[in-house]
């Protein structure tokens, strides 16, 4: 095999990426910045823990905004009301009966949003290089316009709702976990519930799950995931069911984000870099015998 046979590979390899990223808009560096390439770990770590210090930083430093807060958790549970959607009160009292299934959910609100999440993103670090950083960027970009929500529209969680009986399920039954009750709740924004995170990057997971896994009943236990979710954040008083809805909006605004980057949906590009394809490419018809 010689050069010609290097140059026929580099050409297919070529083709066999989208034309949005051959053809990426402006030159050189931005180019670059566009081109998916395989991630580096040291540098991930510091993103993600200085993303997540940041986002935490400024979303506890939004002001509380009590009487807004509240005044807008009345008219949205009215709204509900209206809707004919206003059921988190019997869903509330209903788990909360079952003592054994209330614990376990105020255990999962608190630990699966952020271990599954982290878990999504070193299996897309691993397994799919070529789709991490543009994946990536929809759930960065879905949790920085939350904070836009956060700060415009201050909400109150239904525990928190004067002249309600929504049962706090973490006070009541003295489980560790939650950042929004107990001594935890000086260090959290209690009014931060529009949109929610939890059903923000729930749906992420299961849509990335769902997309990527090739195992049949993992791509299901990806598109289960949200839903369970969605049960947890109304069953523990934490949420109304609006709350995810603008969730829904801000991972929506994430993926269009991601679109207008890299000119393809994350789950469009291929599962390696290009750059890493044609390099191994290379490796092997230098190491194929010569006829």
């Amino acid at each position: 095999m010689g050069d010609s046979t290097v140059t026929s590979l580099g050409d297919r390899e070529q083709t066999a990426v989208p034309d949005s990223l051959t053809a990426v808009h402006g030159p050189g560096f931005l180019r670059r910045l566009r081109t998916p390439r395989r991630p580096r770990l040291w540098f991930e770590i510091v993103l993600i823990a200085v993303s997540y210090w940041t986002y935490s930083l400024i979303r506890n430093a939004v002001p509380e905004q009590r009487g807004q807060a509240l005044r807008n958790a009345d008219w949205l549970w009215r709204m509900e009301h209206h809707l004919g959607i206003a059921v988190e009160e019997s869903v509330n009292h209903a788990v909360n009966s079952a003592t054994w299934l209330i614990v376990g959910m105020n255990y999962y609100y608190a630990t699966l949003h952020f271990v599954v999440t982290l878990g999504v993103l070193v299996w897309l670090y691993r397994s799919h290089p070529g789709r991490y950083a543009a994946t990536r960027l929809v759930l960065f970009a879905t949790t920085g316009v939350a904070l836009v929500g956060y700060y415009l529209y201050p909400l109150a969680p239904p525990r928190l709702m004067n002249g309600s009986t929504f049962i706090d399920t973490v006070m009541v039954h003295q489980t560790w976990g939650s950042m929004a009750s107990g001594d935890l709740k000086h260090m959290s924004n209690q009014y931060a519930a529009m949109p929610s995170m939890h059903i923000g990057w729930s749906v992420w997971c299961g849509l990335t799950i769902f997309a990527l896994a090739k195992v049949p009943w993992v791509r299901v236990l990806g598109l289960l995931y949200p839903v369970v979710t969605l049960t947890v954040i109304v069953a523990t008083a934490n949420h109304f069911w609006l709350d995810a809805v603008g969730g829904l909006l801000c991972l929506g605004f994430g993926f269009a984000v991601a679109r207008v980057w890299y000119g393809v949906l994350p789950y469009a590009l291929p599962e390696e870099p290009a750059a890493d394809r044609l390099q191994r490419h290379r490796g092997w018809s230098r190491s194929s015998p010569r006829p």
